[in-house]
């Protein structure tokens, strides 16, 4: 991450004023938590967070991954399952900001979609961010300082066939985030959910040959006709790009940006 990210922030237009060291690593002396950090967005989100300043916990499943983002960015990896709420519950509780970004897909008609794959969906997807909450919440009332990002999609805002568990679970981590915001403002937390369209990760990636089948149409026509058919943006949205807003949402130029959902999807919900 280039400070002059940070810097036109602070400064006003058209200053010649040389970014300070605080505004350079506007993070420092915090502490970011961040889950399915060893790829994809989370990787990203760690990457910039660490650029910035802070040191993060690497929360993944995948351990070799999450040791290895550790190394790159000075933090601590722990291997979880998201789905365990004992698991979960034994997470540092001193983060000063949470990133909720961890997530899985299942493509199938509601008729077809599998009961257990729908609960795992939500315990990872809706529970798990509850839980890192309620436990990490009381160190940032009493610092009088947080910050949370959830990393939402457009489809918290909107649906698409054969993705009933993935809809519903970011239609409740949208819920989620603005009660927080709106517990959480008396005490200096801020509560966010960034929404990207389709991301250039290995979830999406995965997903193609899924659509494919579902969709009855050949995997390369899937990104063009399915994933991009709604965005007047005609490419995926890169982790890098996710990141940053997440990060932006942690400055202090966003102080006062709260309970809402930012959007990212290259003008799908324009329609």
């Amino acid at each position: 991450m280039e400070s002059t990210q940070w810097s036109g922030a602070f400064s006003g237009p058209g200053s010649a004023q040389r970014p300070t060291p605080d505004q350079e690593r506007p993070l420092t002396g915090r502490t970011a938590l961040v889950t399915g950090a060893a790829g994809g967005i989370g990787r990203a989100c760690a990457l910039a967070f660490a650029a910035a300043g802070a040191r993060v916990y690497v929360v993944d499943l995948a351990g070799e991954q999450a040791e290895e983002v550790a190394g790159q960015v000075g933090g601590t990896a722990h291997v979880v399952d998201l789905s365990d709420p004992a698991a979960v519950d034994s997470l540092p509780t001193d983060a000063d900001i949470v990133v909720n970004n961890a997530g899985l897909q299942h493509v199938a008609p509601v008729h077809e979609f599998p009961p257990d794959r729908f609960a795992l969906i939500q315990r990872v997807m809706v529970e798990a961010p509850f839980r890192i909450l309620r436990r990490t919440l009381p160190h940032m009332y009493d610092r009088g300082w947080g910050r949370v990002v959830n990393i939402s999609s457009v489809h918290g805002l909107r649906a698409s066939p054969f993705k009933v568990a993935y809809v519903a679970a970011k239609h409740g981590l949208e819920g989620l985030s603005k009660v927080v915001a709106l517990e959480g403002a008396a005490h200096g937390v801020t509560s966010n959910c960034v929404n990207p369209g389709y991301v250039r990760t290995p979830l999406v990636e995965r997903q193609i040959a899924d659509q494919a089948a579902a969709h009855g149409i050949p995997p390369e026509d899937v990104v063009r006709q399915v994933m991009l058919d709604r965005t007047a943006i005609k490419r995926l949205i890169e982790p890098d790009e996710v990141a940053q807003a997440a990060l932006w949402l942690c400055s202090p130029a966003a102080g006062y940006v709260t309970g809402t959902s930012l959007v990212l999807d290259g003008g799908w919900t324009a329609h």
